[in-house]
């Protein structure tokens, strides 16, 4: 049976004076099923303290450590109200109070965003999938990130007023094909192809596998005379340095140009365009 769920998100907010914040946890609140539980952020903090590059990790650390203990303190004090089901009923009236307490705002580093509602069947599986979406960001995968991507160029495109010369196209023949999201035709005779390629990956490993698998589509095309006469990869990530992450994106960069196409940042908008119209 459905039960209507309360649940807010945990924000760390440690520069007032810019109002940006991280999420950093979830709870959650069902009356019905008498249920409370919260989930915080634990080891995995860099997330946060590569955002906010200028504050000490400890101090990150410190205040979800004290959020954990008065999330804590909540939730003994909803178990003496009905949650733990020791009593025959839960005390509604004031456990809804106290819900609404925890979201009051505050002048603290962590703050909580309005209450908002859920139906499911399983409090406790519910508030692994809000953590693991505002907290972890499991959709983004691949895939949605080069979909990002392409937007963008796509964006790019528009204001230049190039977006109807490239439509999203299979490339090849029937033996041998790779999607483009941006392909110019000559006819029915593919031209030119702009790819935008994520290379921000965490591990230099993937960013290798990743650019290696269009390197060997790039190479297939080439060999069977199916590649356009132009090509362009639109990558981001940082090449500069001598991090292990940026060396695996200057392998990646130098093998496709090796094969004759072009590669520059996605955000470089001028470099965009200017293939786009010669």
């Amino acid at each position: 049976m459905n039960t209507a769920c309360h649940y807010a998100i945990v924000r760390f907010m440690p520069f007032v004076e810019t109002g940006e914040f991280g999420n950093v946890g979830v709870i959650l609140f069902a009356p019905s099923a008498r249920f409370f539980g919260f989930k915080v952020l634990g080891q995995r903090v860099s997330r946060i303290t590569n955002f906010f590059e200028q504050m000490d990790a400890k101090v990150f650390r410190a205040s979800m450590h004290a959020t954990r203990e008065e999330l804590q303190r909540v939730s003994d004090m909803l178990k003496g109200l009905g949650t733990d089901r020791r009593l025959k009923t839960l005390d509604r009236e004031a456990s809804t109070h106290l819900w609404l307490e925890i979201l009051k705002p505050r002048e603290s580093m962590v703050r909580f965003s309005d209450s908002r509602l859920v139906m499911t069947t399983d409090p406790q599986a519910k508030l692994g999938e809000l953590f693991a979406y505002y907290v972890e960001r499991n959709f983004v995968t691949k895939e949605y990130q080069e979909q990002a991507m392409e937007r963008g160029v796509r964006g790019f495109l528009k204001t230049a007023h190039l977006s109807d010369r490239f439509q999203p196209l299979r490339v090849g023949n029937d033996e041998y094909n790779a999607l483009f999201p941006f392909v110019a035709l000559d006819g029915e005779r593919p031209i030119k192809a702009i790819k935008p390629l994520r290379l921000d990956h965490a591990q230099p490993a993937q960013i290798i596998d990743h650019g290696g698998q269009w390197r060997v589509r790039i190479e297939a095309l080439k060999n069977r005379d199916l590649l356009p006469n132009r090509v362009m990869f639109a990558i981001n990530g940082d090449n500069s340095g001598e991090s292990a992450t940026a060396r695996a994106r200057r392998e990646v960069v130098a093998s496709l140009r090796g094969l004759g196409v072009e590669v520059q940042p996605a955000n470089d908008r001028q470099a965009l365009i200017e293939f786009a119209e010669s």
